[in-house]
């Protein structure tokens, strides 16, 4: 079963974002497909990778397409050697606290043409990626068949596009949720708690939080992502779904040490009394944190000649609500999948830090 996707021929749906790239990386060094196309809305150029991410690049067919407009899905799966073997869809928005149309297009509309076009060409295997956001928000550890509740205008419409693939006759799909997905290039995962991080460390206050310590933030690094896409491909069944998370099972509190220990900072909670009563205007709230926080990282990158960075301190509403993030990864590790990554370290986020001040969209005088 393993050796019959060996060769294949693949298609990535935005294949030029976080998990794309990395996708590509592992795909091409393991020499596992005969022909990898991406296509995107974003040129490789405009997409902030770094110089190993554009070398697997080059090796790559790239298509440039803007996939919400369904005469365009042609174009991205038209293919001289025959049609692909396996599609998988990344393209999608995700920044949060987007207004609803932005997510209706860009994710439920771009994965409602590309899955139609994909069931019309009865491609073999096509791989939707959702998110662990759909899921209740209470403390228990969410399974595949766990109830749903999306808690993120992402969710909410991935959670619609679901809904939409489970319809589609001839669509040979298969589902995969991940929790908070980390690791070099990232931007809206961890990524922007270490922003923030840095900001303390400049300021040389004490970081202080909402909510408590023990909030479940589970994690899972990208290139288990990966891993897991072609795991699932090759041993995973059609119209099933699979939570991809780590073992760490990560919190608040234990992302946020890490955090301090990186920028050498110390924190504390507001607990849930204070909280509650900021819960009351919560907007508000958060408002005035990311003031604090924004005018300081500008300051940082002036002083340091950054003209220009997709990073931020920003930190969306959405992201500061009291909603769990718990997942359980049993049932894809019982179909033998196995972590290289089980666990947040420490050096995993510096590397992430260490591959943006590379870049010179960090600025490195905040590194300790």
């Amino acid at each position: 079963m393993a050796s019959e996707w060996v060769g294949s021929r693949i298609l990535i749906l935005g294949g030029n974002g976080f998990i794309g790239r990395h996708l590509v990386k592992y795909l091409l060094k393991n020499e596992l497909v005969s022909k990898i196309r991406v296509v995107d809305k974003t040129p490789v150029e405009m997409a902030w990778m770094n110089q190993e991410h554009k070398a697997f690049m080059d090796q790559v067919e790239f298509v440039q397409v803007n996939l919400n407009q369904p005469t365009s899905c042609p174009k991205a799966f038209d293919c001289e050697e025959g049609d692909f073997d396996i599609v998988i869809n990344l393209a999608a928005e995700t920044k949060f606290g987007q207004y609803d149309g932005v997510y209706e297009e860009s994710i439920l509309k771009v994965g409602i043409n590309c899955a139609r076009e994909a069931a019309k060409r009865n491609i073999k295997r096509y791989l939707e990626l959702s998110t662990g956001q759909v899921y209740s928000y209470d403390k228990k550890a969410s399974r595949e068949d766990s109830k749903v509740s999306p808690w993120t205008g992402i969710a909410k419409y991935k959670m619609q596009l679901e809904e939409e693939l489970a319809k589609m006759e001839g669509l040979n799909y298969i589902l995969l949720r991940p929790a908070i997905v980390y690791g070099i290039g990232d931007r809206t995962g961890l990524t922007p708690r270490l922003v923030v991080g840095a900001v303390y460390r400049e300021l040389k206050e004490k970081m202080k939080l909402l909510w408590t310590a023990d909030l479940n933030m589970n994690t899972v690094h990208v290139e288990d992502v990966c891993r897991a896409i072609w795991y699932i491909l090759q041993h995973g069944q059609t119209q099933e779904i699979y939570n991809i998370v780590d073992q760490s099972e990560s919190t608040q509190g234990s992302i946020t040490k890490l955090v301090c220990d990186i920028f050498q900072i110390e924190h504390d909670y507001f607990g849930s009394v204070m909280s509650n009563l900021a819960k009351l205007n919560l907007s508000d709230a958060v408002e005035e944190s990311n003031d604090k926080h924004i005018l300081p990282w500008s300051e940082l990158c002036k002083r340091e000649e950054i003209q220009h960075t997709p990073l931020s301190p920003y930190l969306d509403q959405e992201l500061l609500y009291n909603k769990h993030l718990h997942l359980d990864g049993s049932k894809l590790a019982k179909l033998g999948f196995k972590l290289v990554h089980p666990e947040v370290r420490e050096q995993a986020l510096r590397e992430v830090v260490e591959d943006f001040i590379a870049m010179k969209i960090f600025p490195k005088s905040v590194k300790p």
